[in-house]
């Protein structure tokens, strides 16, 4: 085989927000792909990748055939459809969680609530399965789109349906009570992908990962005296040794760092009390590790 002509088939969600974080990530990683509207298939430039636009659903049958050597998917998809595909890469978008949810004011107590009721859903299976953990018998309604307006026309009791923000559910009177699973943007791979494209997915997966590194971190700079300099190393968590440099002004130094985006605020007010001034936060556009 040419390896010049050796190009990754990547399935991605044909519209939508996956599809607009999956082409983000990819131009965060130098990755420009030349998409026309509507088109089923592009190119990238500078990176030999093509990119197939197809419905999220369709997605991990078409990664089971090889027809796309991997796909961008949610989690709550490749749970739901059962494939023969395996999770490589999770990418930290599109997060959500797959609920049930009730009327407002429903007499709900727990899982065994939904004995002998009526559930519509988009994911049966997913459904099924915590139904069946729970030892609970209920009618799945299996249906497509627009969920949640399902107990509102006498159709279910209770949904299964997709949850980011609640705020859908608020809308049509309906509650939250379980989450079935947690679910983000990840990377499946084929097990009919070729060996010769394993090369490329291995730098792709290269340069995601140090994208995804940088969005959870931040450069940190602070200026403090030198009788500080010891107390403050102790309460940073960077990843090595924090960088420190003298100050034109005698006494003082410049200390560098890079802190984890979860523990930022907390470490920012505990650097202030132990001397720190003039912080200064960096975001950073790529971390090797």
């Amino acid at each position: 085989m040419d390896t010049a002509k050796v190009r990754l088939k990547i399935a991605v969600q044909k519209s939508g927000r996956l599809l607009d974080d999956s082409i983000k990530i990819l131009k965060e990683c130098g990755i420009k792909i030349d998409n026309g509207k509507d088109q089923l298939k592009a190119s990238a430039r500078k990176f030999p990748i093509d990119l197939l636009f197809l419905r999220n659903s369709d997605i991990p049958q078409y990664v089971q055939d090889g027809v796309a050597d991997i796909g961008i998917i949610g989690q709550n998809t490749v749970i739901e459809k059962q494939k023969d595909i395996t999770e490589v890469l999770n990418l930290g978008f599109s997060k959500c969680r797959l609920s049930i949810a009730v009327p407002r004011n429903s007499d709900y107590s727990g899982p065994s609530s939904l004995q002998g009721k009526r559930i519509a859903t988009s994911y049966p299976n997913s459904l099924q399965q915590y139904l069946d953990k729970h030892q609970v018998q209920a009618d799945i309604h299996e249906i497509s789109g627009s969920v949640e307006i399902a107990p509102n026309i006498g159709l279910a009791d209770a949904i299964c349906d997709l949850v980011s923000t609640g705020s859908t559910l608020f809308k049509n009177g309906l509650e939250e009570k379980e989450i079935i699973l947690k679910s983000e943007a990840c990377m499946v791979k084929s097990p009919k992908m070729s060996a010769e494209v394993e090369p490329i997915l291995a730098k792709l997966i290269y340069r995601i990962k140090s994208v995804l590194t940088a969005r959870n971190n931040k450069y940190l700079l602070m200026n403090a005296p030198n009788e500080a300099i010891e107390h403050i190393i102790n309460i940073l968590p960077g990843m090595k040794s924090p960088t420190v440099m003298p100050l034109a002004t005698e006494g003082w130094s410049s200390i560098h760092t890079v802190i984890s985006e979860d523990r930022f605020w907390e470490i920012i007010e505990a650097l202030e009390e132990a001397g720190a001034q003039g912080i200064l936060v960096v975001p950073i556009e790529k971390m090797i590790v």
